[in-house]
């Protein structure tokens, strides 16, 4: 009787190495459960395999492996997934493992890397290694390099990772639903000495969009631009978990961005520099100061600086509609407009009936307002000083001088110095 073990190393291993995707039974496959840590500590440093400083995945988390001698496995399951978008709304996705986005791989450079990919969606799909330098039957595009992996079956890749940096994986078959539908993920390879391009904090995520009305669930996938929810990791503010770090902390921020639009991405307080790209790393020549980075459609922009500001920093995408939820895009502007005497008139009919928008949207983060079933109101979050007025592409960047050693966990709203904090003008001053 052939085993788990021995089916792996000697049937799957023949078949991959002899330069090609193999379709492999799904009951062969290695567990994969889920494993992670808290949304703000840095995991622990991996027990197998060469050694590496592993990322902190913004509400997410790294996939577990196993190693076959010198080949670490790992099992993506492409499969239907709800997430929580933000406190009081779930959306009904398409995803690895049990989210979406998929679960971070995290490798060294050097090492051979075997990923079995098994289909529980109700189509067709493949994965495709974005960035990552791989024989052209590896890379995942269906009817190109290989058929597609159809609903039930298990395929593997099999690929030596050539170069450090940061990547993504998403799939080749049907791209407009599936990436509407949430499926993609990153990839961080390490660099084989672990001096190299180290820092003290390495965040990573990925930018995503969806258009989910008010009161559904699933995406509506025929979108291309008016999209009403931005978010990090598939999660939209005040759902984002802060970025916690310690002053003088060397920090790298990782985002990769498989929406459909580009984004500028703005740092309160600092300034840093893009050190890495999906192609790889910037010489130190090349690079310069920025507090703003506009990430491009399926780009990877890694930024470093050092977090010298002691603070509550925000961290959002400068378009202004995507640090919000829920949008509608066809509301006209009522800006100035007296709306004052046909107010009256619908009161009689409607006793409730409120005039919003006459001022600016600003009131409606103070509001309660009843809403439709599953869906975020447009601004939210409550900070130390009221409402941040704040949604989608939008966390905070909290530096601490008094956070313990090796502890990252939320010390909560800072407390600034006295003197330090902008205030009224009294009248009489």
């Amino acid at each position: 009787m052939v085993s788990r073990r021995s089916f792996l190393s000697n049937t799957a291993g023949a078949l991959v190495t002899a330069g090609v995707i193999s379709r492999v039974n799904a009951q062969s496959v290695p567990e994969a459960p889920l494993m992670g840590s808290a949304a703000t500590q840095p995991p622990p440093m991996p027990t197998t395999g060469r050694p590496f400083k592993p990322v902190v995945t913004l509400n997410g988390w790294s996939l577990p492996w196993r190693m076959q001698g010198d080949v670490k496995e790992f099992h993506l399951v492409a499969e239907p997934v709800e997430r929580e978008v933000a406190p009081g709304m779930t959306a009904h996705l398409w995803g690895y493992n049990g989210q979406s986005p998929g679960p971070t791989i995290e490798c060294v450079e050097g090492d051979r890397v075997r990923i079995f990919v098994t289909n529980k969606l109700p189509e067709i799909t493949t994965v495709h290694w974005h960035g990552v330098h791989v024989p052209n039957g590896m890379d995942g595009v269906a009817g190109l390099t290989q058929p597609p992996i159809k609903p039930g079956d298990t395929w593997v890749y099999e690929f030596d990772m050539q170069r450090a940096g940061t990547f993504m994986y998403h799939p080749h078959a049907d791209g407009m639903v599936q990436f509407a539908m949430g499926m993609m993920g990153t990839i961080i390879v390490h660099p084989e000495d672990l001096a190299m391009h180290e820092v003290d904090r390495d965040f990573v995520f990925l930018l995503n969009a969806y258009d989910i009305e008010p009161g559904s669930y699933t995406p509506r996938v025929s979108t291309m631009t008016d999209f009403n929810l931005w978010t990090f990791n598939s999660r939209a503010f005040p759902g984002i978990s802060p970025m916690v770090v310690r002053q003088g902390d060397r920090v790298r921020i990782r985002v990769g961005n498989l929406t459909m639009t580009n984004h500028p991405i703005h740092l309160h307080g600092h300034s840093f520099e893009v050190t890495g790209t999906d192609g790889g790393w910037v010489p130190e020549t090349a690079r310069w100061p920025e507090a703003t980075i506009d990430i491009g459609v399926g780009q990877m922009r890694a930024i470093e600086f050092i977090a010298d500001a002691p603070g509550d920093w925000a961290f959002h995408c400068h378009k202004t509609h995507h640090a919000m939820n829920a949008m509608a895009h066809d509301v006209p502007t009522s800006i100035g407009v007296d709306f004052e005497e046909a107010a009256v008139k619908l009161r009689r009919l409607i006793p409730e009936y409120m005039v919003m928008g006459d001022r600016g949207m600003a009131e409606m983060t103070e509001m309660k307002m009843e809403l439709p079933e599953n869906t975020l109101p447009m601004m939210a979050g409550d900070g130390p000083h009221g409402s941040i007025g704040m949604g989608g592409m939008f966390t905070t960047f909290k530096v601490r001088v008094e956070q313990p050693p090796d502890d990252y966990s939320d010390p909560g709203w800072y407390e600034p110095p006295a003197g330090s904090t902008a205030h009224r003008q009294d009248s009489e001053s």
